[in-house]
């Protein structure tokens, strides 16, 4: 990527592996034959289940099964994972896999953990440790969508490039269900709402991302940013700070950091975002020292991805996943908890 110090929030990006321009002088095929001729050792099965994912564009759009191609075309094929410019290299990495079958596998990340490797982050992530897992199987780690360095919680991996496009195409239709739970700053007037905003890249600094309109009238193409949907709710209030719960309707790039900083309620210790400040609450160096003491307990942005739910792509049944909140978040909270009792006394 571009942006090398960008980090990976929960989204589905689709990166382009192959660009292809049709020769003039060729004749009229369907897509998936076309393709199998022009891409060494890649299946017919498998491009078929790419562009029913919605995976191979033709001059910009999606593709139909039954398309066939024309002179000068210009055919794009996207995946879920950025293409390897080197190689990757198997490491023994602890990883809490809390599901696994011959075609998914279910990851409770530890926060601290990169999901893939990149600049500045070659080696000792996630994906290292997968291909230690799967040595001596013929499966390889296959992401669907990604989970940021500081963020914990599940992840979803396929292992066949069959499950990967399908579980891509769920990505796509927002019928994933994932739920987080956050620890921002400040109280709410209300007990639930939605945000929505487009995303975009920050002009200012390209490591974070803005909240951009929705113009009515212009193409999706054409907007400033993409569209991105957060619904949460109020769990518990503490004060100064607040537990909510995040259901991603859509999935960009640090969206739940950017929409509840966007709403004045940035998340408890996101650097990036300004939390990593004291923003609400008394000017007492009795409460400073409290909130460093839970700046050092989470050393983090308080955000964890606890709920996880999918259609298997070999079985068609729903599978749902849960993962308790990690011991830094835990302890985080229990002391606002005791805090704001104390405070009410």
């Amino acid at each position: 990527m571009a942006d090398e110090e960008l980090e990976l929030e929960e989204q589905q990006e689709l990166y382009e592996h192959h660009h292809i321009v049709v020769d003039r002088g060729q004749e009229m095929l369907r897509i998936d034959r076309y393709l199998q001729m022009r891409l060494q050792g890649v299946s017919r099965t498998k491009i078929q289940a790419a562009t029913k994912a919605e995976c191979v564009r033709v001059n910009g759009k999606a593709a139909k099964a039954n398309y066939r191609v024309k002179p000068l075309d210009e055919i794009s094929i996207l995946l879920p994972e950025p293409p390897h410019e080197f190689e990757l290299l198997p490491e023994p990495i602890d990883l809490k896999i809390v599901y696994e079958d011959d075609d998914v596998l279910v990851v409770d990340k530890q926060a601290g953990l990169v999901v893939h490797p990149g600049v500045g982050n070659w080696n000792g992530t996630l994906v290292n440790g997968l291909l230690y897992h799967l040595q001596g199987t013929d499966a390889n780690p296959l992401l669907v969508h990604r989970i940021d360095k500081d963020t914990s919680g599940l992840l979803l991996v396929a292992k066949n490039e069959d499950a990967q496009a399908f579980l891509a195409r769920q990505f796509f239709e927002h019928s994933i269900e994932r739920k987080y739970n956050a620890l921002v700053w400040g109280d709410f007037e209300e007990e639930s709402g939605t945000i929505e905003g487009n995303l975009g890249r920050s002009p200012k600094d390209r490591r974070m991302m803005c909240v951009y309109p929705h113009e009515e009238g212009i193409s999706e193409e054409e907007q400033k940013g993409k569209h991105a949907v957060t619904h949460w709710k109020v769990l518990e209030r503490f004060g100064y700070v607040t537990l909510v719960e995040c259901v991603l309707e859509t999935g960009r790039t640090h969206q739940i950091r950017a929409h509840m900083r966007h709403i004045g309620h940035p998340l408890f210790n996101d650097a990036t975002y300004g939390g990593d400040g004291i923003l609400k609450g008394t000017t007492f160096t009795k409460y400073k020292q409290f909130v460093n003491n839970c700046f050092e307990v989470l050393p983090r942005q308080a955000l964890h991805a606890l709920v996880l739910g999918f259609v298997h792509p070999r079985t068609k049944k729903q599978m749902h996943f849960e993962s308790p909140l990690p011991e830094d978040m835990r302890q985080c909270i229990e002391r606002w908890r005791n805090y704001s009792v104390q405070v009410k006394e």
